[in-house]
């Protein structure tokens, strides 16, 4: 397993595809789509991942400073932990997402769909947040924020 976990990381860094090779046990069809991998703990500082399909996956405890996940599907992602700093998730669908604990200062989350992710923990420090929609998301403190939630959680 470590080693198609390695084979994945090295196709998203150099954006190579081919279906011959194997990431997350599934044939490479597209490079853009690694839904339901396993890559918690992984080093993807600076990646560009935009538009990449990580719905499902593991990405906890993983170091994502400065990455570029513009567009990304993280539906139902586990980000647990995960170092998101600087990062750029605008437009990507968070929705469902678990970012408990996640640090997230400096990030750009503007038009990105946080819709019932659990944000419990995590740090929003000076994060730029312009149209996300925070509906019925688990906000820092627990609470949760209400149904139109647009920019800001608005409490329930």
């Amino acid at each position: 397993m470590k080693y198609l976990n390695f084979i994945a990381t090295v196709i998203v860094s150099l954006g190579t595809t081919s279906s011959a090779v194997m990431a997350c046990g599934f044939p490479v069809v597209d490079a853009n789509d690694f839904h339901e991998c396993d890559w918690s703990g992984k080093v993807l500082k600076s990646r560009d991942l935009s538009g990449t399909n990580l719905s499902g996956a593991n990405l906890s405890n993983s170091d994502l400073r400065d990455a570029n996940l513009s567009g990304a599907n993280l539906s139902g992602t586990k980000l647990g932990d995960a170092d998101l700093e600087s990062a750029n998730l605008s437009g990507a669908k968070l929705n469902g997402a678990t970012l408990e604990g996640a640090t997230l200062d400096g990030a750009t989350l503007e038009g990105a769909n946080l819709t019932e992710a659990n944000l419990y923990g995590a740090s929003l420090q000076q994060v730029r947040m312009a149209g996300a929609n925070l509906s019925r998301a688990v906000w820092m403190d627990g609470s949760v924020c209400a149904d139109v939630s647009i920019g800001e959680c608005t409490p329930r």
